[in-house]
């Protein structure tokens, strides 16, 4: 690559999982007309102290409570994105931002489980007795079948509304690499696409009985398949551009397109390694963070209360990432979808996403226009390296509106 001055060195894009700002203009299509993430969170505790949020413009984009509308020039470029894609889950939202329209959502085997056929395959190569086959929230099928699988050194095996196999195993009683090993033979018969699905999970928990189980994050591991067509990630990598993955990133772009990733457990761990690599690593290119505890604790979990905790200590942390920021840095904080915690039912929520756009070389930020795709955010990095996208990507970008 050769050298040569660009705006931005460093992009950063920081992806609040779920944290959607209010029900798409087709959320009835998905159930979930009157969903609100950022809102009904903010509600729950009385109001939101998310002060550095609250500059950046975030409360232009709803009615959250507790937190004002600064109308008149916010510290960033603030907007909220519609999705083009038919989906509301986390490959589909972080594929979109990087150019892919998915057209046909992956198949969901939520109200029958999964074929008696694919059933009898996995039993027979993974060696394991399976339990579950049906849709749950992990925690709730942990209580339900968790003493069984230790006693029958089993597999849970599960699925929710989105495109997922999970399989859960007690880490204690049967290895990590058993565990993984049982998965990635599920990946290999989930790519037969009678029985194709996103993401097949591992699931690993700790605990003894009822009331003691917990799933064990930093051992979460995800088999996805590749995205479905050329992504900014590649023509960033092909041009020998930086591209390091943060948290679950790697996982859902299956590696393609990435040169470096960091995997992390937590949202202080990846904030931790975000701003690790702002204050000491020195490269040009971009940055991808995905902070999943929004998702995987708080909003599957349906707790409105710790979706708000989470969201101000998220602020706190982005207080002290702005305050470390150069001129040439560029900051953009988003989601990948919604999930409601006050919502019906354990699922995500099809939200448009909060779109804050900063770097402390702004002379001053405004509300933008709403936009149709979360792909603006790959055309506006792809375009600030002098790069452009693939004929087959979705298209926009804002640069011109970033003064």
């Amino acid at each position: 690559m050769q050298e040569q001055k660009h705006r931005f060195k460093r992009i950063f894009l920081i992806v609040a999982d779920s944290a959607g700002i209010g029900e798409e203009p087709d959320a009835a299509l998905f159930g979930d007309c009157g969903s609100n993430t950022w809102a009904h969170a903010g509600a729950s505790v009385g109001g939101l102290n998310v002060p550095h949020m609250e500059k950046m413009g975030i409360g232009t984009l709803d009615d959250i409570p507790g937190v004002m509308k600064i109308e008149d020039h916010p510290q960033a470029y603030c907007l909220a994105c519609r999705e083009t894609s038919r989906g509301k889950d986390t490959m589909t939202g972080h594929w979109e931002m990087m150019g892919i329209d998915t057209v046909k959502p992956f198949q969901t085997f939520t109200d029958t489980g999964f074929p008696k056929e694919l059933m009898d395959e996995l039993r027979e190569k993974t060696g394991h007795e399976l339990l579950g086959n049906y849709a749950s929230s992990g925690t709730v099928i942990l209580e339900e079948l968790g003493e069984e699988q230790i006693r029958k050194n089993a597999l849970i095996v599960y699925t929710s509304s989105d495109s997922v196999l999970q399989i859960a195993a007690n880490e204690d009683h049967m290895p990590l690499e058993e565990i993984y090993r049982c998965c990635r033979i599920a990946r290999e018969l989930t790519m037969r696409p009678e029985w194709m699905v996103g993401r097949v999970i591992a699931r690993p928990y700790i605990g003894e009985k009822k009331g003691q189980f917990k799933r064990v994050g930093a051992h979460r591991h995800d088999y996805t398949v590749s995205p479905t067509g050329v992504t900014a990630l590649d023509i960033l990598n092909d041009a020998g551009f930086t591209v390091s993955a943060v948290g679950k990133i790697n996982d859902i772009f299956n590696g393609v397109g990435i040169n470096r990733t960091i995997h992390t457990a937590s949202n202080e761990e990846g904030m931790d390694e975000a701003i690790r690599q702002l204050k000491e690593d020195d490269y040009t290119g971009l940055c991808f963070v995905n902070l999943v505890e929004f998702d995987s604790e708080y909003g599957h979990r349906r707790n409105p209360v710790g979706y708000a905790r989470c969201l101000e200590a998220f602020d706190r942390r982005v207080g002290e990432f702005v305050s470390a920021m150069k001129d040439d840095d560029l900051l953009m904080i988003t989601a990948d979808h919604g999930n409601d915690p006050t919502f019906r039912g354990t699922d995500h929520t099809r939200e448009k996403v909060p779109l804050l756009i900063y770097s402390p070389s702004f002379r001053k930020g405004r509300k933008l226009p709403e936009q149709p795709t979360f792909a603006v955010m790959g055309g506006t990095i792809l375009r600030n390296f002098g790069l452009k996208k693939d004929p087959s990507m979705l298209g926009g970008d804002l640069t011109d509106l970033l003064k």
